[in-house]
């Protein structure tokens, strides 16, 4: 990781920077566009007392936020048991290559530890050969599986 980068929960003023990396996250996934609003429907949901939805943040020495891992507390029925469940981890283009993604996974994992929970899991699209690779440097192991949506 370069020198003085590092990795802290957001705050509510880091919201407007946050929805700016969501907005290109989304993009970069070749996903449809978020309704507008984002910043709204996230922020209770993500500083309500009580939440259990974490999200951190990946600052470059100059302060700058680049990135993001956003997590919450899930359930494992088959094992009974809770796990942090990853939703997204997201960098900047240009803040890619300098450590700031492991630095962000170091922390999921310490996040997980320090919520007693014994994994985390989370899932990337089949396309996206460098995270792949990533991760498998991690040494996480992949799950074949499909995700589906179903509006409601």
């Amino acid at each position: 990781m370069d020198h003085d980068s590092r990795i802290r929960p957001a705050r509510p003023d880091d919201l407007p920077r946050l929805v700016e990396l969501i907005h290109e996250h989304v993009a970069y996934e070749r996903a449809a566009p978020r309704p507008a609003g984002l910043a709204d429907r996230l922020g209770p949901r993500l500083f309500a007392e009580g939440a259990r939805l974490w999200v951190l943040l990946a600052e470059t020495p100059d302060g700058t936020v680049a990135g993001y891992a956003a997590c919450s507390e899930e359930f494992a029925f088959w094992d009974a048991s809770p796990y942090l469940h990853m939703d997204c981890l997201y960098l900047a283009q240009e803040a890619r290559g300098h450590g700031l993604g492991a630095a962000l996974m170091t922390a999921v994992a310490d996040l997980a530890r320090e919520r007693g929970l014994d994994h985390v899991e989370w899932q990337t699209p089949d396309w996206n050969e460098g995270a792949i690779r990533f991760y498998d440097r991690l040494g996480a192991g992949g799950r074949a599986k499909r995700r589906y949506a179903w509006p409601v």
